[in-house]
């Protein structure tokens, strides 16, 4: 069977969870001082695995807009007012795209399935929020016996408390590598600064 276009040649994906938001859900008000730190550092990630050809898959919920495509939720999404959160990491056109309906970007969506045919093994899960949707992907993907690496700096949270929490139950529990944006290496990683 063929693999769809962005086949990882280094058994790498970059998941960005829930990104595409409109920011008009309860707890916004305390999550977008966090994203407005991370969209940076997420941004340069992006950039970095797009260079690298290493699948970019964007797993985000539908707002409830089960009628929806992905573009329109990028596009509802850039209409709002944190679009600045929005442009600079908005799918390109070699990004893929699995909608989700609950926290973890594993339920009920075809993920599995895409990354095997991409040949991933290992997944960089960043985005929001780090003590939920984060965190439940994290588990998900564990049970499944796929490696997980999480940049603490690409990752937004509401609670602060909370996500040092949960990247420690990631770590301990769940095997995942915590790290930073910049020791990611998609092109090379098992080499230097790993993945």
């Amino acid at each position: 069977m063929d693999r769809p276009t962005g086949t990882s040649t280094t058994g790498l994906a970059l998941v960005v969870i829930d990104m595409i938001n409109t920011y008009e859900h309860e707890d916004a008000e305390l999550l977008v001082p966090s994203a407005r730190r991370v969209v940076p550092v997420l941004a340069e990630l992006i950039g970095r695995a797009r260079e690298a050809d290493t699948p970019v898959i964007y797993a985000n919920d539908n707002f409830g807009l089960w009628r929806s495509h992905h573009g329109e939720l990028v596009d509802a999404a850039l209409a709002r007012p944190h679009a600045d959160l929005i442009e600079p990491i908005r799918p390109d056109d070699e990004s893929l795209f699995v909608v989700k309906a609950r926290h973890s970007v594993f339920y009920e969506t075809p993920l599995s399935y895409l990354l095997w045919r991409l040949g991933a093994g290992h997944v960089v899960l960043s985005g929001q929020v780090t003590e939920q949707c984060v965190l439940y992907s994290a588990l998900d993907a564990h049970i499944r016996h796929l490696e997980v690496t999480v940049p603490k700096d690409a990752v937004a949270s509401i609670h602060p408390h909370l996500e040092s929490a949960a990247l420690e139950m990631m770590e301990r529990n769940m095997g995942a590598r915590i790290t930073t944006a910049k020791e990611i290496d998609f092109a090379h990683p098992g080499e230097g600064r790993g993945a």
